[in-house]
């Protein structure tokens, strides 16, 4: 018998020879591989196993030799994976990252699923695997194929799991690993992780075969973290910060694609519901709507190649996904402090639910429309009331936006036009937020065609002037860009500020 190598054992990449550890899912996973013509959608985060338990599962019960594998991202496996209802008996057809796949193909991929579980045949059977929600993704084309195939979801596997591969690993090579518990705790759940992780450990205490006699390794799993982490950032750090900035780097921006990055970062399952983050998170709200809504993350992935193959947005099931464990581990170990600084935003730390709330007439709407565009446009969290009109219906319309211009929003823009003191709800808004004159947060844009002397109260403050003859356009850009820089200054005054509290309250404290 050829003595065990590291490469072998714990492999950075391939099918395990010797550490293959069994899921918790892998008995349901073989009854459904046995079932005639019912499609199988195997889904969960990447990096768990679900490629290799497939594959082992087949072995188990004698159905590897029909088998044969395609991936979502290899572009002539795309082409034929598209005319397999043409190709008459398949066997097993397992297509790996099916969630890769155009819309067009997934469709073609689900009628033809439909097709073979109602002919109940054993001469084609096809093993979809995918990312989370992967099948909710493929049912959408489908509604009636949820009853026709097998869903079955890997969870991220436990530290007892990953501490099983670990065991099998040492028994394979005659080691001890010391820091074997916190190298299982720290792969989060990552067969592959875990592979790395050992592969790297062993390297570092001279092993690379199978010892003759026993040999414990009480190498610093720290050492070996930070090995792998240097590594890694070289790798990775690049594309982090490419995403991070998105589609247009705005620095005083609210940072909506580095707070979905953060967001991922700590997901259990290496996946964020964009729902789930817009329920839960309201100073971010309106930026990362703007980006989801409007196709631009989307965009965004499909237009760099680099981030492509690394992250995955479903606009069906609007989940984001991390595709490769390796950046998944990289980003749970990032200083984020020190990441926010080298990817160029001012600061992600916000005192206000809303960077600016515009108050102004139906007349000039269109105007108002521009600036909240423009605003948006800069990752600016912006209260305009026609896109929170979900949120107002059927609320006490008083209570919901008296909060909004009192405090809320960090400056109130008031297009200050002549039917501006004419109207219920300006008179109502300017209520609001004329106790905060002495608060350098009402900005005033006096509408040039406005009787002189009407607003009075606001000639104090400074402010801008429009005029509404002239390109609209062009004038309500220029005005945002000052926007936009006051908007950063006053955030960088209170994160300072915020430090500066903290500085007080440690040393008060005597620590």
């Amino acid at each position: 018998m050829p003595t065990p190598l590291l490469e072998e054992v714990f492999k950075k990449s391939g099918l395990p020879t010797y550490t293959f550890v069994e899921p918790a899912e892998y008995n349901h996973l073989k009854v459904a591989l046995r079932t005639p013509g019912r499609g199988v959608v195997v889904e969960g985060p990447s990096g768990i196993g679900k490629t290799t338990a497939v594959q082992k599962a087949l072995s188990e019960i004698g159905m590897a030799a029909r088998a044969q594998t395609f991936s979502g991202r290899n572009a002539a496996d795309r082409d034929l994976i598209a005319e397999l209802p043409e190709l008459g008996d398949l066997g097993i057809v397992i297509i790996d990252d099916f969630h890769r796949l155009s819309d067009t193909t997934k469709h073609i991929i689900a009628d033809f699923l439909k097709e073979l579980a109602d002919k109940e045949t054993t001469a084609s059977k096809v093993v979809l695997i995918g990312i989370n929600k992967a099948g909710n993704s493929l049912v959408n084309f489908a509604p009636d194929l949820n009853n026709r195939i097998e869903t079955i979801r890997f969870e991220v596997n436990t530290d007892h799991k990953v501490r099983e591969l670990i065991n099998k690993g040492e028994l394979a090579l005659n080691i001890t690993i010391d820091c074997a518990d916190a190298l299982a705790r720290d792969a989060s759940g990552s067969f592959h992780m875990a592979q790395i992780l050992c592969n790297e450990l062993c390297l570092h205490s001279d092993i690379s075969e199978r010892s003759e006699m026993p040999v414990r390794l009480e190498t610093s799993f720290e050492a070996v973290k930070g090995r792998v982490l240097s590594e890694l950032a070289r790798t990775f750090k690049g594309a982090a910060t490419e995403f991070a900035r998105g589609k247009r780097f705005v620095r005083e921006g609210r940072a909506p694609y580095l707070h979905l990055l953060a967001h991922l970062s700590k997901s259990e399952e290496w996946t964020v519901s964009i729902d789930q983050i817009l329920a839960s998170n309201p100073n971010i709200r309106g930026s990362i709507s703007q980006v989801t809504d409007k196709g631009h993350l989307e965009s965004f992935l499909q237009e760099r190649p680099q981030l492509r193959d690394l992250f995955h947005y479903d606009p069906y099931t609007r989940v984001l996904a991390v595709e490769d464990p390796k950046v998944m581990y990289y980003l749970r170990n990032l200083l984020w402090s020190k990441f926010v600084q080298d990817v160029g935003f001012l600061s992600i730390e916000f005192r206000s639910k809303y960077d600016f709330a515009l108050s102004f007439a139906g007349e000039v709407r269109p105007i108002a429309a521009m600036f909240n565009s423009v605003l948006k446009e800069a990752e600016m969290e912006v209260f305009y009331d026609k896109d929170e009109e979900h949120r107002i219906m059927a609320n006490d319309v008083e209570e919901y936006l008296a909060p909004i211009y009192r405090s809320e929003a960090r400056f109130v823009i008031a297009l200050l036009s002549r039917d501006y003191p004419r109207k219920i709800w300006t008179k109502f808004e300017s209520d609001q937020f004329k106790q905060r004159f002495g608060e350098e947060s009402v900005i005033p844009v006096w509408f040039s065609d406005a009787p002189p002397g009407m607003f009075d109260a606001t000639t104090k403050l400074g402010g801008t002037l429009i005029d509404p003859e002239k390109d609209q356009e062009s004038q309500v850009r220029d005005i945002c860009a000052v926007l936009i820089k006051k908007a950063g200054e006053a955030r960088l005054q209170e994160t300072a500020a915020s430090k500066a509290r903290e500085h007080v309250e440690v040393d008060e404290a005597g620590v």
